[in-house]
């Protein structure tokens, strides 16, 4: 077969696949859910930012000078006299008061209902000055959620559209309709037009979902994280395209070896837990730079491992560039193996066909 017949063998199972999943109602719909989540997960993001998180306290002219320097976590009300203060503290408005007198060194009383805040109580305190080497330091809960989010969208993407692949070779052997495709176009040919398909479709979702995110962000007005996403955005993008072509490969050459849908769980399950290894080890080990820095050179992790270490500004220049050599390397290798057992396996019925068998010449 000829290069130009081959590349249109690609396109027709490609366009197959693409349209069969887009005619699907549980595709649009699971496609809409997702992007809705997105999108109320990017407005929660910014409401709960714009929302003020101050401790509300009262201040006579003689008190504000020693909270002047607390603005970003103390929202102060001026009175005119002890008596209003203690007003304002009683009626629950503000959740304590700083009055002039008391003990040296403060010179100032605080005033509270039933408790003193801790936190503003922590403020108050008289502690060491403190210089801090790192000022530019990524906040630790930003840093989970970042994490959670490129671990979950490629965990579910790839877990999705993997066992869909994986489903549909099955369902064509045991119908029989893989024997007539085989007829008119090669298995190679069959492979890559399923990878690709489904490779479309599941970007698609990514764009959309970046998409989602860019204009959520601005909308919110959430430009400083929005700065701070963009690179990492994109390399995400970049990274999930070649990961989830690696494991559509694989997942199209588990399903080759099996005849039925029952038996599918028996070569998926190893690619599976490859799948889900990347999410669950970024996320307990999201703060540990040595381990977050091992699992952006491994290729099953590097999609999610490594734009988060961009997110926290813990990869050099070059890094990205290295790790994605090594998946494409990676990606090639698996898309040779696959390649070999879908081909031994794609008309074998029956019994599972062992992995041995599967790539024996």
């Amino acid at each position: 077969m000829n290069t130009r017949s081959f590349t249109q063998s690609v396109w027709l199972v490609t366009e197959r696949e693409v349209g069969s999943k887009l005619r699907s109602k549980a595709f649009l719909i699971s496609t809409g859910l997702l992007f809705a989540l997105a999108l109320i997960g990017v407005i929660w993001g910014g409401v709960a930012a714009d929302s003020d998180s101050r401790t509300p306290v009262a201040v006579r002219p003689g008190t504000a000078a020693v909270v002047a320097q607390l603005d970003d976590v103390i929202e102060t009300t001026e009175v005119a006299s002890v008596a209003e203060a203690r007003d304002l503290v009683s009626s629950g408005d503000v959740d304590a008061a700083l009055v002039p007198g008391g003990a040296e060194p403060f010179g100032y009383t605080l005033i509270a209902e039933d408790s003193v805040p801790t936190t503003l109580l922590a403020m108050l305190s008289v502690s060491p000055e403190v210089e801090l080497l790192t000022t530019d330091a990524v906040d630790e809960q930003l840093r989970y959620f970042v994490a959670l989010f490129f671990g979950l969208v490629f965990f579910v993407a790839a877990l999705t559209f993997g066992t869909t692949i994986a489903s549909s070779v099955v369902e064509e052997k045991q119908t029989r309709v893989v024997e007539l495709l085989i007829s008119a176009i090669s298995t190679r040919a069959l492979l890559a037009g399923k990878v690709l398909g489904n490779t479309i479709l599941a970007m698609g979702q990514i764009l959309g979902l970046s998409a989602i995110a860019v204009i959520g962000l601005a909308v919110t007005d959430q430009g400083e994280l929005l700065d701070g996403i963009g690179a990492p955005l994109a390399w995400f993008a970049v990274f999930f395209l070649f990961g989830f072509i690696l494991l559509a490969a694989l997942y199209a050459a588990a399903g080759a070896m099996v005849s039925r849908q029952e038996d599918i769980g028996a070569t998926t399950t190893p690619l599976t837990l490859l799948v889900m290894a990347p999410y669950f080890l970024v996320i307990f080990f999201n703060d540990n730079p040595v381990v977050m820095a091992v699992l952006s050179y491994v290729p099953f992790s590097a999609p999610v491992g490594m734009p988060v270490r961009i997110f926290v500004d813990e990869a050099q220049w070059w890094e990205p560039l290295l790790s994605l050599v090594i998946l494409l390397a990676t990606c090639v290798a698996a898309i040779v193996v696959s390649a070999k057992i879908y081909q031994n396996s794609i008309l074998r019925m029956g019994a599972r066909v062992k992995l041995a068998d599967a790539l024996r010449t």
